[in-house]
């Protein structure tokens, strides 16, 4: 028996904020929902909550009325061939184990019938990628006077190495990268270290801003989409569900962003003519920000303009205007890391964890 599976567990009334916490926690994104009696009521992935979100959903609702209410699970008495097969035939990774009354006695992980040392078949990503890596990180300053952004280390390796580990792990075995400030020692760098990866690097011959050098390679992209990334951000999503996300909403564009909750430490004062309707007391907000990271159909790179400054802001905004389809595909904040100011840097070598994964 898993002795540890009551952490996967969260009762109906608790709300997706305390959702999200727990999920942070666990290797398996997943949580079941269940009633005072632990009865099973249904699951609860980042997914479900990611949908919610979309559907300008309140993190504040509780976890049951967002769920699926129709998730698998299996008796006690169960036979573990016939367990094995439901696990492959349904991609999953982890199913409840209940009794007659439908009580939650245990929770089987893939490993538990596959082996400490199972590989989870990871389909491959279909995308290029390009990697901005040109700018002069002015924000760290006076690291990047000597070293560029990219190359700036996260435990031991520089930043860009962990992006791109990220999807090497998803079959990508070549990438694009757009350089510009102290570009030759990027690329003494990764001539050094010689990966077992391609790079193809893309020369700014001055600065085209955080979307202008995908131009530069229009005719080298294969597929139809490629993902822009920004070499001070590291994002620990699964990819696939991004990629897939991105094709079944048809989206020409699919920005990457994070949700962020503040919390207001004081009594905030709702007034009318100067006259106070109430005091509520140390609010939160919710707002998903960018992330710096897009997902882009091939065919846009034709808005881009040749040899100009140009960023990905303008880029997107320019793409709505014109009446391409825009989507957001939200992530939790502490999924993404971003490097590109000193507390954020400091605050990252603390989930070189994360990092790792």
């Amino acid at each position: 028996m898993n002795k540890s599976f009551d952490k996967y567990l969260i009762e109906k009334n608790n709300s997706l904020k305390d959702a999200l916490k727990l999920l942070d926690k666990l290797p398996n994104k997943i949580l079941f929902i269940i009633d005072n009696d632990k009865k099973l009521l249904g699951s609860l992935t980042d997914g479900e909550i990611r949908r919610w979100i979309l559907r300008n959903g309140k993190l504040n609702t509780n976890v049951y009325e967002v769920c699926h209410k129709k998730c698998l699970y299996e008796y006690d008495n169960y036979d573990v061939n016939h367990l094995k097969k439901i696990m492959i035939s349904n991609k999953i990774y982890q199913i409840p184990i209940v009794d007659k009354n439908l009580k939650v006695v245990n929770i089987v992980f893939y490993e538990d019938l596959f082996g400490e040392n199972f590989t989870k078949k990871i389909d491959k990503l279909n995308v290029d990628i390009l990697i901005m890596a040109g700018g002069k990180g002015q924000r760290l300053e006076p690291f990047t006077k000597i070293v560029p952004k990219p190359l700036i280390p996260i435990g031991d390796k520089p930043i860009i190495e962990h992006i791109i580990d990220k999807f090497v792990f998803y079959g990508i075995k070549l990438f694009f990268i757009s350089i510009n400030y102290k570009s030759e020692l990027i690329k003494a760098y990764f001539k050094e270290i010689s990966p077992n990866y391609q790079i193809k690097f893309v020369k700014e011959n001055k600065p085209l801003g955080t979307i202008g050098a995908l131009q530069i390679i229009e005719n080298e992209i294969t597929y139809d989409d490629v993902l822009l990334v920004n070499c001070d951000i590291l994002i620990n999503i699964n990819y696939n569900d991004l990629y897939k996300y991105h094709k079944d909403n048809n989206n020409d564009i699919t920005i990457i962003s994070s949700l962020k909750i503040y919390k207001i430490p004081y009594g905030i004062c709702k007034v009318n003519n100067g006259n106070l309707i109430e005091i509520v007391e140390k609010p939160e907000y919710e707002f998903l920000v960018n992330t710096g990271m897009y997902l882009i159909k091939k065919e846009l790179i034709k808005l881009i303009p040749k040899d100009t400054f140009y960023n990905a802001t303008d880029f997107i905004n320019d793409a709505k205007q014109k009446g391409f389809k825009i989507g957001v595909f939200p992530i939790n904040d502490n999924d993404w890391v971003d490097i590109g100011e000193w507390d954020e840097y400091k605050k990252s070598l603390n989930k070189i964890s994360f990092l790792m994964e």
